[in-house]
């Protein structure tokens, strides 16, 4: 991680950075989480990097260190209704504008990773790879993600057969074991997606 990349962001008129990802687009259930994070001018730690990259411990060490080292961070929620509704990229994009909007700060520019806001009120850079080059984005991902985690532990007290303190709600093979089972939830699974589909629609058992 290149502590100095948002730095180019920065000049006379432009002092304050939002870092902004997303965690959980590709899971069959639960929420969309997004998180918008302004660090410390000053701050920089080596454990900070794409949350992808970082084990359960080490994100869970991060989110502490962003949370104490934050000037400000909003988190946004999309449930799997709405994500059925208007689809994942655009529950994503919601999920990072509801973020934003929860900071408590004024900010110059938001970074985000890959995403285009479409918003003519932000001023936004969109970055391929994203969280493994921005500082803040990357701290924005490990927020998204561990805040996500927490809620399908959560579920996963609720609902246990579909083995979510393990998958969080991704496709592992337990998960769609326990899928053609006891079938999905509503308002729980996303049943626009293909695994989902292939279990409520019978057409799909024809292929």
């Amino acid at each position: 991680m290149d502590r100095n990349f948002d730095k180019q962001y920065l000049d006379n008129t432009t002092k304050v950075i939002v870092g902004v990802d997303e965690a959980g687009r590709g899971c069959l259930c639960g929420p969309v989480v997004a998180a918008a994070v302004i660090l410390k001018p000053d701050f920089y730690d080596s454990i900070i990097d794409d949350s992808k990259k970082l084990t359960s411990a080490k994100r869970e060490k991060a989110y502490k260190l962003i949370i104490s080292n934050a000037v400000s961070y909003g988190v946004g929620i999309i449930d799997a209704d709405t994500i059925d509704n208007v689809n994942i990229y655009e529950a994503s994009r919601l999920a990072m504008l509801k973020a934003i909007s929860n900071l408590n700060c004024k900010f110059d520019i938001v970074l985000t990773d890959a995403m285009p806001l479409k918003d003519e009120t932000i001023n936004c850079v969109d970055i391929i790879k994203g969280d493994s080059k921005s500082l803040s984005i990357a701290a924005a991902s490990i927020i998204a993600k561990v805040t996500r985690d927490h809620i399908m532990l959560e579920y996963d007290k609720k609902y246990p057969q579909y083995d979510l303190k393990t998958n969080k709600g991704y496709g592992t093979k337990k998960h769609l074991e326990a899928l053609a089972k006891y079938g999905p939830i509503k308002h729980f699974h996303r049943y626009t997606y293909k695994p989902i589909q292939r279990i409520i629609d019978p057409i799909y058992k024809l292929f």
